[in-house]
């Protein structure tokens, strides 16, 4: 269509006016600027609720503590579309760990279910966590941007478009490029003023992953990394920081408490630009409200069963930060109906895996519990170490004559319920890695060595082993670090240990490669691959003729 000249001035002129006035319409603002910030963390791919739900201290009497129902991706979604009603301006994050050692509903399908769920729920911003990385790089990046699984293809019930959150990893370095492996921060504006929300892993994340995982990827510090994009988000005007980490604390209140606060997460954040008003952290799984010097520190337990609803003033002069406040608010089934959008998705996926998850393996006459005692063992990490020698003893799967299990890896105890049926999603749940076993030898003093590495200095973690039947041996607390195993007390079926001779040894391949920081096992000859470790456990409670009981706690011994 063809305008004559004077009807086309005149429209140009009514066009322009409308923009001014559109232009005219909007004032910055003079009063402080509302923001309220949802956030998450170690959400472990629960999109089910977990059978641990959360524990809090009963109203009937402090004294004691009681366990509820909560989480769950359906509850969830409802939790945070509520949490955002009647808010001008709000934002859904979270601090790593939203997959990686999930239940099977999300793993056998690589996590997808997980992804789509959240994505679905609003989810917009996301620190990178150390579970992120647990199949290397290019898996974090199909997460990220969709595709079929590179061997299994595509597994759902529709392909896989990828996160619509965003991932930020602003520590995480790859080496050819010497940039972040994906953006290093998120700007967004409310009412025109600047909020940058930086996100990273934590830079011991090499230590909790396979070497092969973390190969080309570098773990910056994470302190010295914020303070050097702090003056490029400044010249573009932005004052404002929150910090998205994968890092964390143990508190010693509630979840909205904070009496005191240990961990790695304390001097991390004493050493922060104040700047930084806000910092959303997780990884130890607990919850907790926390200030320090006047910033706000938060986490959200895990498994979806707690929501941070935090509140921002921020004001329109400095574009700072001015108040911040949180609480956590349980995500409680009687309190939150189920999503239905959120049922449709989950409903997809349960009726392509049911008749798998739900098929009964073993009967159990006791719970078998995860938790270590004092000697760092556990009832479960025991099982599932003789489930690794029972695969692998004979000669012609490797021959082993002990293994060793990685405690941090035994995910979930095996609960006795009913008429004490396990199905294999329950398995799943207590070893859900799927590492492959790796059976090697080594000589008395090797083995010796690998066991010392159990005991970390302070500034780290201890990392425990629990051994196989037939294997035991005495430690001692007291002395130092690389001398606390008593030699001779090292024994296998009744005979010591010689320290010259060679033993085949099992464990997974996430150990035998270093992981949790066992370097000693990288001295292992005549290495042999087996079977999966979820395997291996499905396997060995099959063949057991009654139902189960806990294997007794005698294999490790602690003298002081």
């Amino acid at each position: 269509m063809l305008f004559k000249p004077q009807l086309r001035r005149h429209l140009l002129i009514a066009i322009a006016a409308a923009g001014l006035a559109g232009c005219a319409a909007w004032q910055a603002p003079t009063e402080p600027v509302s923001v309220r910030i949802l956030a998450i963390n170690d959400f472990h791919g629960n999109v089910k609720p977990s059978r641990e739900g959360i524990l809090l201290q009963d109203p009937t009497d402090p004294s004691k503590k009681v366990q509820i129902a909560a989480g769950g991706s359906e509850v969830m979604a409802t939790a945070v579309k509520q949490l955002r009603q009647g808010q001008r301006h709000s934002v859904f994050v979270a601090a790593g760990d939203l997959v990686g050692a999930s239940p099977l509903l999300s793993a056998l399908f690589h996590d997808e279910p997980t992804i789509r769920s959240l994505s679905l729920m609003g989810l917009e911003l996301s620190a990178v966590g150390n579970h992120e990385f647990d199949n290397g790089l290019d898996e974090l990046l199909r997460k990220q941007n969709g595709g079929c699984h590179p061997k299994d293809g595509c597994k759902g019930p529709e392909p896989f478009k990828g996160a619509t959150y965003k991932y930020l990893a602003a520590s995480t370095i790859n080496l050819k490029t010497g940039k972040p492996i994906l953006p290093p921060y998120e700007i967004r504006r409310f009412d025109g003023i600047p909020v940058a929300f930086i996100g990273m892993a934590l830079r011991g994340t090499p230590e909790l992953i396979s070497p092969a995982a973390a190969e080309g990827l570098r773990f910056d510090d994470e302190v010295e990394t914020v303070h050097k994009l702090l003056p490029e988000l400044r010249a573009q005007g932005v004052e404002a920081f929150v910090l998205l980490i994968h890092e964390g604390g143990y508190p010693s209140g509630g979840p909205n408490e904070c009496p005191s606060l240990s961990g790695a997460i304390v001097g991390l954040v004493k050493k922060l630009d104040p700047a930084v008003g806000l910092v959303v952290s997780g990884h130890t799984h607990k919850s907790y409200v926390c200030r320090f010097d006047g910033r706000l520190v938060t986490s959200a337990e895990r498994y979806g069963v707690i929501v941070s609803a935090i509140d921002l003033k921020l004001d329109p002069k400095t574009r700072r930060i001015i108040t911040a406040e949180a609480r956590n608010e349980v995500v409680d089934p009687a309190r939150y109906a189920k999503a239905p959008e959120q049922t449709a998705l989950l409903g997809a996926y349960e009726s392509q895996s049911a008749a798998l998850i739900n098929r009964v393996v073993a009967r159990v006459a006791e719970t078998i519990d995860q938790t270590a005692d004092r000697t760092g063992s556990s009832p479960m990490g025991q099982l599932i170490a003789d489930a690794y020698l029972d695969a692998t003893a004979a000669s012609e799967h490797g021959g082993a004559q002990l293994a060793l299990v990685n405690q941090t890896g035994v995910r979930r105890s095996l609960s006795f319920r009913g008429d004490g049926a396990i199905s294999f999603g329950d398995v799943y749940a207590a070893q859900p890695f799927k590492n492959e076993l790796v059976t090697l030898s080594l000589t008395g003093e090797e083995l010796r060595q690998v066991l010392e590495q159990q005991w970390r200095p302070p500034s780290q973690r201890n990392s425990p082993l629990p051994v196989s039947q037939g294997f035991s041996y005495s430690w001692d607390g007291s002395r130092p670090l690389g001398q606390r195993v008593l030699v001779e007390t090292m024994r296998l079926n009744g005979k010591p240990i010689d320290l010259n001779a060679v033993y085949r040894v099992t464990t997974n391949d996430y150990l035998s490669t270093g992981g949790d920081g066992f370097t000693s096992f990288a001295v292992g000859k005549s290495a042999q691959i087996g079977k999966s470790d979820l395997d291996a456990l499905v396997e060995y409670m099959e063949k057991q003729s009654g139902p189960m009981r806990a294997p007794a706690m005698n294999r490790v011994k602690r003298l002081d």
